[in-house]
């Protein structure tokens, strides 16, 4: 014990001879990165640096082996997100867990049981809201794909590079998906296959009638230029329609929503009324499971407002 103070001092002066190292180590790392991105950026043989940095590389890569990894890598691809499958599973972790004490402190432990549920729910939702999102974002530049196909085909271009030429033409979405279907031409994919996972990542009945047209003009030829002329007119109608449809029906959608957050207003209410009235409720088998028939019945509720609200244009 008399040499604690020297050996204190000593441990310090260690940590900091080692922080030094460190930071020296680092450093000289990150130089020698630099140089040699230089290099390789001088010898043509890397044109651009890299996008952001990805996170939580370790959970992407054992994700990446397994089924639901595969099938969450799928679903992002066709959203157009800048996510990995690692950085979505730890996103939606970390949510998770932020509803379950969120909605367990304010209401019941047992609802936030019920909210780490619907989080999870939530989770694949929003992938398939982002991409019927990006679907209907397609939609909308179809009669625009469609023009620069008919002037490209008309100038006597071939459909290969009348492709290409509208994926530099066009935004995004529809610049970045068909610069995916011009780089798989590029390496030899036929058309046909490259057009089906085109309308198999961002399927809808407008892009359906486009891929088979283009298709069958290419197996059979025909005038391909007046089946586009005709086909941009045409989605050009179906587009000022479904603008119309989405237009009287979005009091619907609204009520749709606002049912089952009525019922959450209405427990949050009895819950600031009478504390700890919620705990009792669940705090039982019977309560437990007439709060599941009333979330059930709310959900159902929901469902069949949006079902009888849904019309195909």
């Amino acid at each position: 014990m008399d040499n604690l103070p020297l050996l204190t001092v000593g441990v310090t002066l260690l940590a900091c001879v080692l922080g030094v190292v460190g930071v020296h180590a680092y450093s000289s790392g990150t130089a020698q990165r630099q140089a040699l991105v230089a290099r390789m950026s001088q010898a043509g043989q890397l044109t651009a640096l890299p996008g952001r940095r990805r996170r939580f590389t370790g959970i992407d890569r054992r994700l990446r082996t397994t089924r639901l990894g595969r099938r969450i890598e799928r679903e992002i691809a066709a959203t157009g997100l800048d996510l990995t499958p690692g950085e979505y599973v730890v996103y939606v972790v970390v949510a998770l867990l932020g509803v379950y004490l969120t909605v367990g402190a304010v209401f019941a432990p047992f609802f936030g049981v019920l909210g780490a549920v619907v989080c999870v729910w939530g989770a694949n939702a929003f992938l398939n809201w982002q991409r019927a999102k990006r679907t209907e974002a397609f939609i909308n530049q179809l009669p625009e794909f469609t023009r620069v196909l008919a002037n490209a085909t008309q100038a006597g271009l071939a459909l290969r590079t009348a492709l290409a030429m509208a994926a530099e033409e066009l935004d995004d979405p529809a610049g970045h998906e068909l610069a995916v279907v011009a780089d798989q031409l590029a390496v030899g994919q036929t058309l046909d296959d490259a057009l089906g996972e085109l309308a198999d990542r961002l399927p809808s009945r407008e892009l359906i009638v486009l891929v088979t047209t283009l298709i069958l003009a290419n197996r059979a030829g025909g005038q391909v230029v007046t089946s586009l002329r005709n086909l941009t007119q045409t989605l050009e109608e179906r587009k000022e329609t479904r603008r119309e449809v989405t237009t009287m029906l979005s009091q619907i959608k609204v009520t749709a929503l606002a049912v089952p957050l009525l019922g959450l207003g209405f427990l949050l209410m009895i819950n600031t009324m009478s504390p700890g009235a919620l705990d009792k409720m669940t705090g039982s088998v019977t309560g437990q499971f007439a709060t599941l028939i009333a979330f059930g019945l709310y959900a159902l509720g929901a469902f069949l407002i949006r079902r009888m609200s849904k019309i195909q244009v």
